[in-house]
């Protein structure tokens, strides 16, 4: 029997694949350990160069400390991304669907197996789509994890249905670009899978990771308003706000296309990614990016400095000088902290239910952060009294 630890960086979909490598370990025999552990595996982000800078550090620490190291997800699949590792660091190139199974391969699996294995959150991700068949020209996603594919969705319910067993109240629908999930031959598309994920016993709470603006389409938005456990949130990047920035990133989409497509959601809460300091992004392209986070009524921006990314049709292009990227983060970041805080601000009075996930703190149905006491797990009602800077201040309802 082996000892293990599993380590994830970057998004949702990281954290997902990250978990699948470790439930397949535990099931077959092998004990997770925190310290002193004889194998670790990274699951590794690439989609910017601080994000694999972070994993191959990452991996160089877990090389000091662990017998053997197995380098998984995007920064395992791009090219040169681990050149020069230790020699006990095995890097595997897979896609994340095969992942597990090559790493349970080489670790080798032993007689006695383990029963089923929670995920470590409150909430579950539940990844029902992978890899994306667009060409964004900065977007190193496609290159690493390949074209689009989707899990079948019998599949899908039933891992919901094994998470909602093991206790998790939340289950998060996860994937590269969510909209593109199909099971054409089950007659299924992303509004079907919420409607019927959210009529599954025990399901009391069930939300999207993110959705692309082109697939926010009517059907999608009616399954979420006539799910009663969906979450009124919805993370839909908007990259930039200019529609030359736009074109050039190649998005499919202009930016008053954007505006309207949220116009009609305002009970949502609508939160976005924006990349800030793209090649060719001057300071009308940026003020036009603020103008259109302001007006699209989003309440939280995920700033992210644009950073070339090899193999990409953006490469060679980093035209923004560093300082200014940063002046515009900084510039970006302190506007969407003031849009939280009008949405904080709203809630003071009302009453919402929170999932409590760390003590003292916990997010309410519309993903908005509720600082509340409560048993982590917990789902309570709880009343907003004020707002703090970390998020809407509360009491038990």
């Amino acid at each position: 029997m082996a000892t293990f630890s599993v380590r994830f960086l970057g998004c949702k979909v990281s954290y997902a694949d990250a978990q699948s490598v470790r439930e397949r370990l535990l099931a077959d025999g092998h004990s997770e350990s925190a310290n002193g552990a004889d194998v670790a595996v990274v699951n590794t982000c690439c989609v910017t160069h601080e994000a694999i800078s972070k994993s191959r550090q990452g991996v160089s620490r877990a090389a000091r400390t662990h017998g053997r190291v197995y380098v998984t997800g995007c920064g395992a699949n791009l090219d040169g991304g681990f050149d020069g590792a230790a020699p006990n660091v095995t890097v595997v190139a897979r896609p994340s669907e095969d992942t597990p199974a090559a790493v349970a391969g080489d670790v080798g699996a032993i007689g006695c197996v383990q029963a089923d294995a929670r995920l470590e959150r409150m909430r579950a991700f539940v990844k029902i789509q992978d890899g994306c068949s667009f060409s964004c020209s900065f977007c190193v996603i496609p290159l690493v994890r390949g074209g689009t594919r989707s899990r079948r969705a019998h599949a899908v319910l039933g891992e919901i249905e094994r998470r909602v067993a093991q206790g998790h109240r939340e289950i998060v629908l996860t994937g590269v670009n969510l909209g593109c999930f199909r099971d054409r031959e089950a007659g299924y598309s992303l509004p079907r899978l919420i409607r019927e994920a959210g009529s599954l016993p025990g399901v009391e709470r069930l939300r999207l990771s993110s959705i692309e603006v082109n697939h926010l389409t009517h059907d999608l938005v009616a399954a979420l308003r006539e799910t009663g456990v969906a979450s009124p949130h919805l993370h839909v990047p908007l990259q930039s706000g200019d529609d030359g920035v736009l074109r050039a990133m190649g998005r499919r989409y202009s930016a008053a296309q954007y505006v309207r497509k949220l116009e009609p959601l305002a009970e949502f809460n609508l939160t976005a990614d924006v990349i800030v300091g793209f090649p060719g992004e001057d300071e009308g392209a940026f003020a036009r990016t603020l103008d259109v986070v302001e007006h699209a009524g989003l309440t939280r921006v995920h700033v992210f400095p644009y950073s070339p990314r090899p193999g990409t049709k953006t490469a060679t292009a980093d035209t923004v000088p560093t300082a200014v990227k940063k002046e515009r983060s900084a510039r970006l970041r302190a506007l969407s902290d003031e849009l939280s805080r009008r949405r904080w601000a709203a809630k003071v009075g009302t009453t919402d239910r929170v999932l409590v996930d760390r003590p003292g703190r916990g997010y309410a149905n519309d993903y908005t952060p509720w600082l509340v006491a409560g048993e982590v797990g917990q789902l309570l009602d709880a009343r907003a009294v004020g707002v703090s800077e970390e998020g809407i201040v509360a009491v038990a309802a």
